[in-house]
């Protein structure tokens, strides 16, 4: 087939397949391994990038509580503990969010998971709250629905962090910019604050929110938070002054102690000690995993970021201060004269210091624990309070300041997050509030805790069958009536106006005459002795006389969570929540601007002699208003449930769940769900999933979904009752049938794996026997290309040694023919060169005799001078000018030679040297050049001139103050300025004058003043005369008739007369062309005005020193003595 023999073909591919392994790389396998690769890396990249698209798969347990089967209390909990085994902590009952709290950390809410559930569809991944979270937002945002996130759970079960998760979602995934991320910030940020006053350690939870929060948060048309309003509920006040064993006070009083500094503390008259306060329960004072100080430090940052002032934020500590020192006051009894007791304070230091903090008088304050003060309408009684009224006014106070104090911040949060804008805005609303409460002591607390919880799920049940009915009507699905327990009956027995639980206490409440608790169960016991769902020991139902477990002081109601047993004892007080008017009227008066801001009531001028609304109607008011607001927003629900009560991980607690799984009414929700389809889905997605089971939507449906769907159930053969065509969605009514689907699926999915895998494998063989064909075909060709190359290696070397004999037999022969030529040519040289040499010496002796000595003597000559001057080159002087060295002559006949050498080396060096000058040394030599010429051997000063710089300003004219009015006067350059004497022809004392040299003008200024005394231009100058001697006199000879001449010749003395002189003489020159005349001479005549003087140098004594001086000895003569 490839032209060779087999073995060969063995043979040669053993041996070099190397080689050809490199080069079918090169040729083929570089481009299908790439698209090996590349496929490699896009499936890795699938894998990872690779989700869930729906709820069904890789389930663990039942992640959906509507498709659970069998349906009953076992099976619901064992789901939830299966999937609480395997960190699975959320669970849906439809749209409904079940939550388990797991004590711990879960990489469930990291950035990734937000992003992992942004933008997806409710059921098309694992539950999470985050799908509930981006369900509600996407909601809002699209389809412009206000919504509600309804958060419930008893204590412990992680309500307050599943609401910090659903708004950490929204604000990670909705827009973002500078005042978006403000908003953001100061909603996320107003958390910390609220836990920080309303939330305490108790015995099922160290965080527990001891107030419910309702947030709603507004965005705008783009869905950006905007802004938020918060409202709040029942504040737990009575854990102000008494907290159960085990439990704490408030976080925000261990927090100051804690995490304040010493000067802050200081301030608020605090001490670091826990055991100083009587309100701060011991036991519990320190909590494992709490660090107070470190949450003191954010709840100060996040007040900051909230907005709070300093002013403020120091006068919300200065309350919180006051009520801790409030629990400090004791009281003790005293009786007065009339037999009334009264109380008197123990120590007055505690108030004091509490009068300091708040700016109250300390008498006001100090009356007001001890007299009570009643008014009817023109009547005021005053009345004193004993020490368990004192000790109830104190405690009143507190509590009444706290709460106050908590509604005010909540009040100012509110001002800051508000929404600035007043366009149309979607609200979201958060509602963290109160689980159901069954504790061994039920009291008050508890019960508007359970009212509360019962109007919510009578909101829910209702909410949920509205939203089923909706979606049915939506869909063209026939709706039918749904049998469910309606919780109204017990809200009925609790609020009714006229018969209801909470009408009765107020009416108790406003009973002249004597009221107690007892008389309030009476009361009980009387109007709602038949209703179904009230028990009371006390009753005239004889069926519970023999109820053992009900004492006589306590009522039972039976509510939709289970019966709760309430001890009517502080009923009424509570209900009350009664003030004395006089501590209202004390804190009024109080300087402090929050503290009078929180008693509106104690204005004076604003007294109301109505009683205020009791705490039971204001909280029905409250819940009233919340729902009223609920059913105006689409609801999400969320539902916490506590594992166990020892807060610890991997603990699940059947019993505590299964009571919790009946108080919140699960199994209802369950049941109301599936009364009709237990399952919906929308067509497309469906179609998707189950389309590998039927052949005709295998693998592509070309029609509209719903057809595809029907297609699908027919050839399946799925009864028809058991599911039902909407609008855009199949709805199936029992899971077994969906459970059926799903093992088809999973079934045909394995036969797709098998298929899938045939068809790779057998895609593998053929690519791997074209490769290895590809390979042959490669081998073959190289194997001909390699035995032609040898046969064509083996001719072409033949040739070369062939043809290289052949042509070093031709170069050896043409060497011996060019060798011999050489030969002749060289010999027919010598014997011309000894013929011509013959010649020319016949020739040559006839002249030798007559030429030969001046033949030597130019040779001679010729060596001498050679040596002379290679000698010379090695005995060269420095180029120094001054350097007078230079070589000795070697011969006489070299005199003149050697003399001229030597001037035209020191010319080039002279010239070598003058060319490193620069342009203004150059001027320097040039005036000291000047001056060697016209003074040299001349002048007796001279010699000491040569080593001083000539400088010119030896004023600082221009810099110095005192000449600025001679500096106005000179406009041109002055080139020497120096102070001379000049010399009086009167009797030849000397006056110091200025003498200035420009380029046109000689000037006389006076020393002192400045002014310009003479202006000579220099054309007036006709010469300067000067002794030989050692002085520094010289006279300035004017023109005749000139203008300056008038006064006559100067006569001047300088220290600096060489310089002068050469200046003058080179600057004269230099304007007018013409040589200033230098006279030396000791003794020369002066013209003064009309008469001339001649002046006379003569040698003086040395009495005077160095100093030459100058004498008038008559009209005629003026002598200078020159020492």
């Amino acid at each position: 087939m490839f032209g060779f023999h087999t073995k060969t073909s063995q043979f040669l591919f053993s041996l070099s397949f190397w080689r050809i392994k490199v080069r079918v790389k090169e040729m083929n396998w570089t481009t299908a391994e790439r698209a090996g690769l590349r496929r490699g890396r896009d499936q890795d990249k699938m894998a990872k990038m690779e989700v869930k698209t729906s709820l069904l798969d890789d389930m663990i347990g039942v992640g959906d509580m509507v498709l659970l089967e069998p349906l009953d209390e076992d099976s619901f909990i064992n789901n939830l503990k299966k999937r609480f085994d395997h960190n699975e902590v959320y669970t849906y009952i439809g749209s409904v969010v079940i939550s388990i709290n797991p004590y711990r950390s879960l990489p469930i809410y990291t950035p990734e998971k937000v992003e992992e559930y942004r933008n997806r569809n409710f059921y098309e991944l694992s539950p999470h709250i985050f799908a509930l979270s981006d369900e509600a937002y996407r909601s809002l945002r699209d389809q412009d629905k206000d919504q509600c996130i309804l958060i419930t759970g008893e204590s412990g079960a992680g309500k307050t962090e599943a609401s910090k998760l659903v708004m950490s979602y929204v604000a990670a995934v909705c827009g973002k910019g500078a005042e978006v991320n403000q908003v953001k910030e100061q909603l996320l940020q107003s958390n910390p604050v609220l836990e920080a006053f309303g939330n305490a350690k108790t015995m099922r939870n160290d965080n527990s929110s001891r107030f419910g929060k309702y947030m709603d948060i507004e965005f705008d048309f783009k869905g950006d938070p905007l802004g938020g309003v918060i409202s709040n509920y029942l504040l737990e006040k009575s854990r102000v002054v008494k907290q159960p064993r085990g439990e704490r006070n408030f976080h925000i009083f261990y927090q100051i102690l804690s995490g304040a500094s010493e000067e802050f503390l200081c301030k608020l008259k605090l001490e670091r000690d826990f055991s100083r306060y009587n309100y701060l329960g011991l036991d519990s004072a320190r909590v494992n995993g709490v660090d107070d100080a470190a949450n003191f430090r954010t709840v100060r940052n996040a007040m900051q970021i909230v907005g709070f002032m300093d002013h403020e934020t120091q006068s919300v500590f200065e309350v919180v201060a006051a009520v801790l020192k409030l629990g400090n006051i004791e009281f003790k009894p005293e009786s007065r004269a009339n037999g009334l007791d009264e109380s008197k304070i123990k120590d007055k230091n505690e108030l004091k210091e509490i009068c300091e903090l708040t700016g109250i008088d300390q008498s006001v304050l100090e009356r007001a624990f001890s007299f009570r003060t009643v008014e009817a309408k023109q009547e005021k009684v005053s009345t004193t309070l004993n020490v368990a009224q004192a000790y109830y006014a104190r405690d009143a106070l507190a509590k009444n300041l706290y709460s106050r104090l908590f509604s005010w911040l909540v009040t100012r949060i509110n001002e800051s997050i508000k929404a600035q804008t007043k366009v149309r805005k979607k609200v979201m609303g958060v509602l963290d509030i109160y689980g159901f409460e069954i504790f061994e002591d039920n009291s008050f607390e508890q019960f508007i805790i359970n009212y509360c919880n019962e109007k919510l799920q009578q909101i829910f049940i209702e909410l949920t069958l509205k939203e089923e009915q909706e979606e049915y009507i939506r869909e063209g699905i026939e709706w039918t009536h749904i049998e469910y327990f309606n919780n109204a009956i017990i809200c009925d027995l609790i609020e009714n106006n006229q018969t209801g639980i909470l009408a009765m206490l107020d009416e108790e409440c406003l009973r002249p005459g004597t009221v107690t608790d007892d008389t309030f169960l009476e009361k009980l016991n009387q109007v709602c002795a038949t209703h179904q769902h009230f028990e009371s020991r006390m009753s005239k139902c004889s069926r519970f006389l023999n109820d053992t477990s009900l004492p006589h002081s306590c009522f039972r109601i039976q509510h939709y969570a289970g019966k709760v047993m309430y001890q009517v004892e502080g009923f009424v007080d509570k209900n009350n929540d009664l003030l004395y008017r006089d501590l209202s009227q004390a804190m009024w008066k109080a300087n402090h601007s929050l503290i009078k801001a929180l008693f509106p009531e104690g204005n004076p001028a604003k007294i109301n002699l109505k009683r205020p609304p009791t705490a039971g109607s204001q909280f029905k008011a409250s819940v009233a208003t919340l729902m009223k607001n609920l059913q105006t927003k689409n609801p999400n629900y969320i539902r916490c449930i506590k594992p166990n009560d020892k807060k610890a991980a991997h603990i699940f607690n059947e019993a505590l769940v299964c009571h919790q799984i009946r108080y919140l009414g699960l199994l209802e929700n369950v049941r109301v769900r599936r009364a009709g389809y237990a399952f919906r889905q929308p067509y497309e997605p469906c179609l998707e999933r189950y389309k590998m089971l039927c052949k005709q939507t295998w693998p592509h449906w070309r029609g509209p979904a719903r057809a595809g769907v029907e297609v699908l159930f027919n050839e399946l053969g799925i009864p028809e009752e058991e599911f039902s065509f909407g609008r855009s969605k199949i709805f199936i009514r029992n899971p077994r049938t969906l459970f059926k689907l799903e093992d088809l699926r999973k079934q045909r999915l394995e036969d797709l794996a098998t298929l899938i895998g045939k068809i790779y494998r057998g895609w593998k063989c053929r690519t791997h026997f074209l490769l290895m064909k590809k390979c042959q075909v490669v081998i073959a060709s190289w194997y001909r290309r390699y035995s032609q190359q040898k046969k064509y290696q083996k001719i072409k070397s033949s040739t070369i040694t062939v043809q290289s004999y052949i042509r070093g037999w031709k170069a050896r022969k043409q060497l011996r023919e060019l060798k011999h030529l050489k030969r002749c040519n060289e010999a027919a040289t010598v014997i011309a060169a000894y013929w011509h040499g013959t010649q020319v010496r016949r020739e040559y002796r006839k002249f030798f005799r007559a030429n030969a000595g001046r033949k030597i003597y130019e040779f001679t000559l010729q060596r001498i001078m050679q040596k002379y001057f290679l000698e010379m080159k090695n005995k060269m002087p420095s180029l120094s000018p001054i350097d007078k060295n230079w070589p000795a002559r070697p011969y006489l006949f070299l005199e003149s030679t050697h003399k001229e050498l030597k001037r035209i080396f020191h010319l080039w060096r002279c010239k070598k040297y003058r060319d490193q000058f620069t342009d203004q040394q150059k001027l320097i030599y040039e005036e000291k050049l000047e001056a060697s010429e016209l003074f040299k051997d001349k002048k007796a000063l001279y010699p000491a001139s040569v080593g001083q710089p000539f400088q010119g300003a030896y004023l600082e004219i221009s810099e110095n103050p005192k000449y600025k009015k001679l500096k106005d006067a000179v406009d041109e350059k002055i080139i020497i300025a120096e102070v001379v004497n000049k010399i009086n022809r009167a009797n030849g004392k000397a006056a110091s004058r200025i003498f200035l040299l420009t380029k046109n003008n000689v000037l006389l200024a006076d020393q002192k003043s400045g002014t310009i005394k003479s202006e000579v231009p220099l054309g007036d100058v006709t010469k300067v005369s000067m002794s030989s001697q050692n002085d520094g006199f010289f006279a300035v000879h004017l023109k005749e008739g000139s203008e300056a001449a008038s006064k006559g010749d100067f006569l001047l003395s300088s220290d600096h007369l060489i310089e002068m002189a050469t200046k003058l003489y080179r600057t004269t020159l230099s304007q007018t062309k013409q040589k200033l005349n230098i006279e030396i001479s000791d003794e020369f005549l002066v013209q003064f005005k009309q008469d001339k003087v001649c002046v006379k140098f003569i040698q003086g004594s040395q009495k005077n020193g160095n100093i030459p001086t100058c004498k008038r000895k008559n009209n005629r003569l003026l002598e200078v003595a020159v020492p």
